[in-house]
């Protein structure tokens, strides 16, 4: 019993220890700015034994995160990022141990490169889990969490992958790579101040 104690407590501790902060340090997202952060949650689907919420709910806690994580970067090129939420389940109460559902959201997303008039990303789906607690882990969110705790929580959640998703694609593809044009305009303007 001593053994099975130790093991949940030493989990409780990484649950704990792996949440998502509104704070968290940037990433390397070259010459992003951000100039129409849209969220967009009107045709929400609420899915089965999810607690009952309104998709009106949604939308003031996710633009406020996606404002406080990629409204921060000051880049030279401009980018529009729309995230459109498909579905949520927020997870009721459960049995706790046996039974703890993790709420979780879908959503789809869209980038799109203001001066090139393409779109980098369109309608790229994720789904996207709650972060796990130390009381939530043993109890359920559905016990630990009002249901607007889950949703801030959620809207924090998707903010930072849709964060980590652009960071990925700079770093691999090359998105927001500084373009010729762009780069000799900033060495002007440093020059000129």
């Amino acid at each position: 019993m001593a053994r099975l104690f130790t093991v949940l407590a030493g989990l409780l501790m990484l649950a704990a220890c792996g949440a998502t902060q509104l704070d968290e340090t940037p990433e390397d997202l070259g010459a992003f700015k951000a100039r129409i952060l849209h969220v967009y949650t009107e045709k929400a689907l609420q899915w089965p034994l999810s607690r009952d919420a309104d998709q009106s709910e949604w939308t003031e806690p996710m633009q406020r995160a996606l404002t406080a994580r990629l409204g921060r970067y000051q880049g030279a090129q401009e980018y529009d990022v729309a995230v459109t939420l498909e579905g949520f389940m927020l997870a009721p109460g459960g049995v706790p141990i046996l039974f703890s559902p993790k709420s979780v959201a879908v959503v789809n997303v869209f980038v799109y490169d203001v001066k090139g008039a393409l779109f980098l990303a369109e309608k790229v789906q994720m789904e996207i889990f709650e972060d796990t607690t130390g009381e939530s882990a043993l109890l359920g969110s559905g016990h630990s969490r009002t249901k607007q705790e889950q949703i801030d929580g959620l809207a924090l959640n998707i903010a930072d992958k849709i964060e980590e998703y652009i960071a990925e694609k700079h770093a691999e593809e090359g998105w927001f790579n500084p373009r010729a044009a762009d780069a000799a305009a900033d060495a002007d303007v440093q020059q000129a101040g």
